[in-house]
């Protein structure tokens, strides 16, 4: 059973749109999926405080989601805090609903500060968001929240990303503190949303900001050996005495948003490797956007990281539900050691700025 799951229905209480990606269902449908495997029973977590948000965001900003999303003034005046696009619409509530993903992130932190060696908040990963700018369907940003909280008992934290999309916003947050490595693998920016995150991108002082770009339609191959090429070393150098994991699923090559081609297996061989560094974690969720993968790929990690055998066949149910008949992939569309050169250029610039 695992043992530090945060998550209550209010969670997936929210309404973006019917045309928008992010759908609440994928939440609802990893914690039935885990429940049926008899791996979890949720802690119900409070919401988070105005003082969990002001860790990281400024109070402008916070009084700018908490006004839009009560309907009051001008809804284009909230533009410039990217409040009313079409990645981050206005909804009533708004910042309501908001805290209670971030509440989530912020228990399963108290949790680590506590004690516990792993806690676990699905619906929380939402990386995009800026001090003072909502983007990428991320209000407010829970990761750094976390982060910051972990701050006030280690002296190290290692975040750790592996969504289709550079992890910006937790990156911009810590560009300047040197006892936060940022690591993010992900789709080039010079072909997917946000544009950031190549190999120059390390963070000021002591280089501290790690970014694994490859280009549009590279292979889970490929992917998981630019991972392990430098990962491990870039983490045992830096020394963590904890670690935020945002497991993004969306590198999937069925995901809708993106050009990589991961298998299921391949991602989570990447979530292996982070639980083998040995140090207090906590996990988010992320990106994930076809509704076959996110359920049984989430599930999968959350085992994983508990030592809960599974599979590697969904249960019966599921394989209906999700149209899946298995946690893992039969085989990719396309051959594998697409994007080979490409990742192998990002991987040698890499060893030469960290000194791998």
């Amino acid at each position: 059973m695992i043992p530090n799951f945060f998550f209550r229905k209010e969670m997936a209480e929210y309404d973006l749109g019917s045309d928008h990606p992010l759908r609440p269902e994928r939440l609802l449908q990893t914690v039935e999926l885990l429940r049926d495997e008899n791996a979890v029973e949720p802690i119900i977590p409070e919401p988070a405080s105005r003082k969990h948000l002001q860790l990281v965001h400024s109070d402008e900003y916070i009084n700018a989601v908490i006004e839009a999303g009560s309907s009051r003034g001008d809804p284009h005046r909230f533009l410039k805090y990217g409040l009313g696009t079409g990645d981050v619409p206005i909804m009533p509530g708004m910042h309501e609903f908001c805290l209670w993903y971030v509440g989530g992130s912020a228990a399963a932190a108290q949790a680590v500060l506590d004690g516990e060696r792993l806690a676990f908040n699905i619906s929380g990963g939402l990386h995009h968001a800026q001090r003072s700018l909502a983007s990428g369907f991320c209000v407010y940003n829970d990761p750094a929240i976390v982060i910051a909280m972990l701050l006030q008992k280690f002296e190290r934290v290692a975040y750790v990303d592996i969504d289709l999309h550079h992890g910006d916003g937790v990156q911009a947050l810590f560009y300047h503190n040197p006892n936060v490595m940022t690591i993010s693998i992900h789709e080039s920016g010079e072909t997917l949303y946000p544009g950031t995150g190549f190999t120059d991108d390390v963070g000021t002082g002591q280089p501290h900001c790690v970014n694994i770009p490859l280009e549009a339609g590279t292979t889970g191959d490929v992917w998981l050996d630019a991972f392990r090429h430098v990962v491990p070393s870039v983490l045992k150098r830096f020394d963590p005495k904890a670690i935020v994991l945002q497991m993004g699923c969306d590198p999937h090559f069925t995901d809708p948003l993106g050009h990589l081609n991961v298998t299921a297996q391949e991602w989570l061989e990447a979530v292996r490797l982070i639980k083998s560094v040995d140090v207090p974690m906590v996990v988010c969720g992320g990106g994930g956007y076809d509704l076959r993968n996110v359920a049984r790929m989430w599930a999968a990690a959350c085992m994983t990281l508990e030592d809960i055998e599974f599979g590697p066949e969904l249960p019966a149910k599921w394989q209906r539900e999700l149209r899946m008949p298995s946690y893992f992939d039969a085989s990719l569309p396309v051959p594998r050691e697409r994007g080979r050169a490409y990742a192998e250029r990002r991987i040698q610039e890499l060893q030469e700025r960290f000194e791998i």
